[in-house]
């Protein structure tokens, strides 16, 4: 890690006198929250987490657990995404209007502490994204991005995070709920809720055939499902003969419907380098 870079990312945080930091669990804010807490005073640092039925239960108990470890103040702020007409209809660009909803709750929340700024864990590399229409958001609100500030991409902002021994630093990006709904197919509670009970079914019945996914999604399709796995644990149930098939045949119980498949997980492209 460039010790220069870890430099920077204090001294952008030291500029903002304080910050409310849009704070998820995963490794990107857990860093920008870590650094925030040690270039400011306590009292000017809040963590702020948007609570609703997009965020899976099992990453909010794991955010309050990380927040906590840090000794960071956590304000759990319900949004409601789900009366926002285009984050409804997912024709592309729903991740425009989440932001919006959920930076536009955070930001109100920092004015009333006192907090002139919002900060969330958007990383160097997050803007060579081929499609981030969350970012528009950002940029709207006037968010401030200390890690692509300080020159971050993820390798560094995993090697600062391992660095300061952070819990996280490791752990596996875990976007929202509503990102396994394929574009087209509305985005609606019944269906976040369903993606959450099938991910959790699909995790147990691996655990007990002996794979412990890094990436799990199980995506909902225009018709039918698709579960996607990291190439490890892709290849270790193929090598189980039947396992596959069983694990189909129990989201088919759950109530998933149409063709389901088992396929492995790519991460979103990046646009090359200019």
């Amino acid at each position: 890690m460039d010790a220069g870079r870890a430099g920077r990312l204090l001294s952008r945080l030291q500029e903002l006198d304080g910050v409310a930091v849009a704070f998820s669990g995963g490794v990107d804010s857990a860093l920008v929250l870590a650094a925030a807490l040690r270039a400011l005073p306590g009292d000017r640092v809040l963590a702020v987490i948007a609570d609703s039925p997009s965020l899976a239960r099992a990453e909010l108990a794991a955010a309050r657990e990380l927040a906590a470890g840090l000794g960071a103040e956590l304000a759990e702020v319900p949004v409601a995404e789900l009366e926002v007409p285009g984050y409804r209809a997912n024709t592309g660009d729903r991740c425009y209007f989440c932001k919006r909803t959920v930076l536009s709750a955070v930001g109100e929340l920092a004015a009333r502490r006192g907090l002139a700024h919002v900060a969330t864990g958007t990383h160097a590399d997050d803007h060579r994204a081929l499609h981030r229409p969350g970012l528009r958001a950002a940029r709207e609100l006037s968010v401030v991005e200390p890690l692509a500030d300080a020159g971050l991409g993820k390798q560094d902002v995993r090697a600062l995070a391992a660095e300061w021994s952070l819990a996280v630093a490791e752990k596996a990006s875990t976007p929202c709920l509503a990102s396994r709904i394929s574009v087209g197919v509305p985005v609606s509670l019944r269906r976040l809720g369903l993606v959450e009970r099938a991910e959790i079914a699909v995790g147990a019945r691996l655990a007990g055939a002996g794979v412990h996914p890094r990436d799990l999604r199980v995506r909902l399709l225009g018709e039918g499902f698709r579960v996607e796995l990291d190439p490890a644990a892709r290849d270790a149930v193929d090598a189980r003969p039947g396992l596959a098939g069983a694990v189909l045949a129990a989201l088919g119980e759950l109530g998933l419907t149409g063709p389901g498949a088992v396929a492995a997980y790519r991460a979103p492209a990046l646009a090359p380098p200019a």
